[in-house]
């Protein structure tokens, strides 16, 4: 590890019997890849796309039961950084001139080389970042200074871009055919690819925006970052400051919004919200020599689950056994301890899956052939 890579290494916290660092989280580990795609939508589940085949009419409201929910074994949406940024849509939104570039450069750089930030753990690949309000020139300086010269392979640049309505899709959809890793896409700043519009202040053309990012995200199985601002009003809500209308926020997967008591200070707060992560709040300071974000402390400590004794159970069987594939009832035959009966077994394996995988780093795996549904349980291959 160069010295530069040390320097975003977790720093010890600044008051730690009132905050909490970051501690909790996994250091130093990746995490791997799942087969397929992160999409958790019921039209991406192979049963349900063949019997909506089946239906009489294309129009038709295609619904699924509770039943079939807990039934049916979705992939588990894994994080990109660990407790901070998963698959999906998210905004980055600060005032201008606060640091939000070099803070995208070096999300950008731990991603595509695989370095822990701040102790979250990091799952490495491709990312692309569109520094739509920077040149050539301005982005060898500033990742020179950050980074010296060490450079990331896999991260990749683009100054200009079409806008969201005249191409752009067709644009990222090349890249990803090129570099089919591809983890993260930034996009730096929103206005630079929105159709100019005289409705500048539309909930509707907000919301449409970021759910067109939104599918293009959970359909690719990635994580698209975008870059925005600060309205000038102040509010209690940090949430609320996001320039534009609340359908921004509403459409978006989650959030982040770094804000400084004022533009000279070192120091800036980072307020996180998503559908797939608990609410936090980070405290940073920059590092002007190195251009480098350093985290000092976190508001609160993270709350994590209880232990699940039935994965537990799980863990410590394949422990010994190295895997397993068979139905409900031979894996109940071979971990007794569980008091469950097979279809509920099959429910709680379907529904935790996800954790499953984080926890113990376990690959779970359901399908129906002729002799009924087959359970598949095996370690991550390192």
């Amino acid at each position: 590890m160069t010295a530069k890579e040390k320097m975003t290494a977790p720093i010890a916290s600044v008051g730690a019997d009132v905050e909490q660092p970051l501690q909790n989280f996994k250091i130093n580990q990746s995490i791997a890849d799942l087969p397929g795609k992160g999409n958790l939508q019921a039209t991406n589940n192979a049963e349900n796309t063949a019997k909506s085949a089946n239906k009489k009419n294309p129009d038709d409201l295609e619904t699924v039961s509770m039943m079939e929910l807990y039934d049916t074994a979705y992939p588990p949406k894994l994080p990109i950084i660990d407790g901070l940024l998963y698959n999906g849509t998210y905004l980055f939104v600060g005032s201008p001139k606060i640091g939000k570039s070099f803070f995208m450069a070096q999300i950008g750089y731990h991603i595509s080389k695989g370095l822990p930030l701040w102790g979250f753990s990091v799952r490495q690949g491709t990312v692309l970042y569109l520094a739509l309000e920077d040149d050539y020139a301005r982005l060898q300086q500033r990742l020179s200074r950050m980074f010296g010269i060490d450079v990331a392979e896999h991260f990749y640049f683009a100054t200009r871009s079409k806008n969201l309505n005249e191409g752009l899709e067709e644009q990222l959809k090349e890249f990803l055919v090129a570099h089919a890793d591809t983890r993260l896409v930034i996009i730096d700043t929103l206005q630079k690819i929105k159709e100019i519009s005289g409705d500048k202040f539309s909930y509707a053309n907000d919301y449409d925006i970021i759910t067109k990012l939104k599918h293009f995200a959970d359909e690719h199985n990635i994580c698209i970052l975008v870059v925005h601002h600060t309205r000038k009003m102040d509010s209690s809500d940090a949430f609320e400051m996001i320039s534009g209308t609340n359908g921004l926020l509403g459409a978006a997967d989650g959030a982040f919004i770094m804000q400084k008591e004022k533009r000279t200070d070192l120091k800036a707060t980072v307020d996180i919200t998503g559908r797939d992560q608990q609410d936090q709040k980070l405290y940073l300071k920059f590092d002007p020599k190195l251009c480098l974000w350093k985290f000092e402390k976190a508001e609160t400590e993270l709350w994590k689950e209880p232990e699940d004794k039935v994965l537990s159970a799980v863990n410590t069987y394949l422990m010994e056994a190295g895997c397993f594939q068979g139905t409900a009832s031979e894996l109940m035959d071979k971990i007794p301890e569980i008091n469950l009966v097979p279809n509920q077994l099959t429910r709680q394996l379907n529904i935790k899956a996800g954790r499953l995988y984080e926890d113990y780093g376990i690959r779970y795996d359901n399908k129906r052939c002729h002799d009924g549904r087959i359970i598949t349980l095996e370690y991550e291959k390192e």
